[in-house]
C-alpha cells in the first residue's frame, strides 16, 4: 500500500475531485476468488468504496465494504458466492464488477465496471 498522507511532493484532491482511475481483476485458478486492484487519485478525504462482483445472468456473486481507506493503490480479494447448492454445478465463465465511490455527505462521486472471464477449468 502506497502511503501519500506524509509527502508534501504528493497532490491531494479534494473529495468531489476524488475518482477512480482503474480496476482490474485477476481471477485465481481455483475460479472461487477474484484478486480485485483498485487504483484512486491521492485524496484529502478518506472515501468509502462499494464492491459488487455480479454473473452473468446479474445475480450478486459476492459484495465488498472499503470503509476510509488508507491507501490509494487497494488490493483484496473476494470471493466469488456460487448461486447454486451444488458445489459441482459449473460456475459462469463471466463476471462483472463494479465499484462505487462515494462520501456521505456528498453521496456517489465517481463509478468504474468491467467485465471479466474465469477459467472453469481451474
Amino acid at each position: 500500500m502506497d502511503s501519500f498522507f506524509f509527502d508534501p511532493e504528493v497532490e491531494r484532491l479534494p473529495p468531489e475531485s476524488t475518482r477512480i482511475l482503474d480496476l482490474r481483476a485477476k481471477p485465481y485458478p481455483d475460479g472461487r476468488r477474484v484478486r480485485i486492484e483498485l487504483d484512486l487519485t491521492p485524496f484529502l478525504k478518506r472515501p468509502l468504496i462499494e464492491l459488487a462482483l455480479t454473473d452473468k445472468n446479474d445475480a450478486q456473486c459476492g459484495t465488498a465494504s472499503l470503509v476510509e481507506p488508507m491507501g490509494w493503490k487497494l488490493e483484496l480479494t473476494m470471493h466469488i458466492r456460487s448461486q447454486s447448492n451444488s458445489p459441482s454445478d459449473p460456475a459462469p465463465e463471466q463476471y462483472s464488477l463494479l465499484a462505487v465511490l462515494s462520501y456521505p455527505d456528498l453521496g456517489e462521486i465517481d463509478r468504474r465496471s468491467i467485465t471479466f472471464d474465469i477459467s472453469t477449468n481451474g
